[in-house]
């Protein structure tokens, strides 16, 4: 879809730090007019260098875990499927999702499911897995599943599945997620030429949150104290936001691609 709208002599440079999803992906596109890049988005800069591009007209995030990888149970994203504990979108890492469960102390467990997954039982699920693997390792994404019910109220359970957090925050924290998003966002603002558009789609509130922050700040044209009665900053504004509001998927898309109905996209333009 995105190249049927570039002109034919446009060139889109492609990142992903899972060489699966590359590979999968790489025979649907046109040779020659998509380089595709095995590295993690947070090293946008370096790429570009290496590639000898010096700026860009747009700029598309896509955050999150993929269609793909869900579906692929061996990966370990699913809480519906048992599988290794695993959750790395970049297999060449070390660490997993198997060393964080088994290995992290009871309190940066507890902390990474409050942070990164917003879960509000977190010290009862972090409590539990401790005192679960004291007995013996805990290997397989139902495995973990079982403890987080044993650790959380019947009500929880029936309403929504009460591993869904806690699976978002290991993965957050395996990949890190978060990090990486901090760390492009100012790369991708730098490397736009004047009048190119950023563009973010995000799946959770956390994604959207820092995004929404990082527009609101770049776009402001003043930072004087909001007690100063006149301007002496001459701050300039570096984007221009273009969505207000996040625009969301409608009830149509929702029905054909349940995945995309937590998706929010927010766009900027370089000023």
């Amino acid at each position: 879809m995105l190249l049927t709208k570039l002109t034919p002599g446009a060139r889109v440079i492609a990142l992903d730090k899972d060489q699966t999803v590359l590979e999968h992906t790489r025979e649907r596109f046109e040779r020659g007019r998509v380089d595709f890049v095995h590295a993690d988005f947070r090293d946008l800069r370096a790429i570009l260098d290496e590639l000898g591009v010096d700026a860009v007209d747009g700029i598309l995030i896509d955050l999150g875990v993929s269609s793909f990888q869900l579906d692929e149970p061996e990966r370990g994203f699913s809480y519906h499927e048992d599988a290794r504990l695993d959750m790395r979108m970049n297999r060449d890492q070390a660490t997993s999702a198997w060393h964080l469960v088994n290995e992290w102390p009871e309190e940066q467990l507890k902390k990474i499911l409050w942070t990164y997954g917003e879960e509000k039982y977190a010290p009862a699920i972090a409590r539990a897995i401790v005192q679960t693997r004291n007995k013996g390792e805990i290997h397989s994404t139902l495995e973990l599943v079982e403890i987080i019910k044993s650790a959380v109220p019947a009500r929880y359970r029936r309403e929504k599945h009460p591993g869904r957090k806690t699976f978002q925050a290991l993965r957050i924290a395996v990949n890190g997620e978060l990090d990486a998003l901090q760390a492009v966002l100012p790369q991708a603002l730098a490397v736009l030429n004047k009048g190119g558009r950023l563009c973010v789609i995000t799946f959770h509130s956390l994604e959207d949150r820092m995004v929404k922050l990082f527009f609101q700040e770049k776009s402001r044209s003043c930072i004087c104290p909001p007690q100063q009665p006149v301007c002496t900053c001459r701050h300039q504004a570096e984007l221009q936001i273009i969505t207000r509001k996040p625009v969301v998927p409608g009830e149509e898309e929702c029905e054909y691609n349940p995945r995309a109905r937590s998706a929010k996209l927010r766009v900027a333009s370089r000023l």
